[in-house]
């Protein structure tokens, strides 16, 4: 890296862009032309930590949907949610059935998805927030098959 800071590039509407600042060896701007944000590394693998990660953005992600789909249900349905808090880890981890596979190490996506319910709910509300967890929209993305096209501009 040359060590040279950039402008952030223009961003056209309905578009993200994702873009290297020149800040430190990892730095990007995440832009989607209404909002900016940074992502990095951490210190640790030779970022400046000047914001989350990529793994962490996605955790985000998933959780702000999953938030916000259990907001939007219980509202529709006038369940006395009052707050929503979801917190995520992610690990790589070797599948059960693979532990003595001769073959080169397989490595699953894991991810730990807790939810915390505020408010006077009973059983079969708190079930049913539970099960409409699944259906935000990120958590399908995340679960389905995605194709990813990528070409040199």
């Amino acid at each position: 890296m040359s060590g040279k800071r950039f402008e952030p590039p223009e961003v056209a509407t309905g578009s993200i862009v994702v873009a290297e600042t020149g800040a430190g060896k990892f730095a990007q701007y995440l832009l989607d032309g209404r909002h900016a944000l940074v992502a990095d590394e951490p210190a640790d693998v030779g970022g400046d930590d000047t914001g989350p990660g990529p793994y962490e953005l996605l955790l985000m992600s998933l959780g702000a949907c999953t938030s916000m789909t259990l907001r939007l249900y219980a509202t529709r349905k006038q369940i006395p949610l009052e707050r929503v808090i979801v917190r995520l880890r992610h690990a790589k981890r070797y599948p059960d059935d693979c532990k003595d596979c001769a073959d080169k190490p397989v490595m699953l996506d894991h991810i730990e998805r807790e939810i915390e319910l505020v408010g006077a709910l009973d059983d079969g509300q708190r079930a049913r927030l539970l099960e409409m967890a699944d259906k935000c929209p990120v958590h399908r993305t995340l679960t389905s098959k995605i194709v990813i096209d990528t070409k040199l501009v």
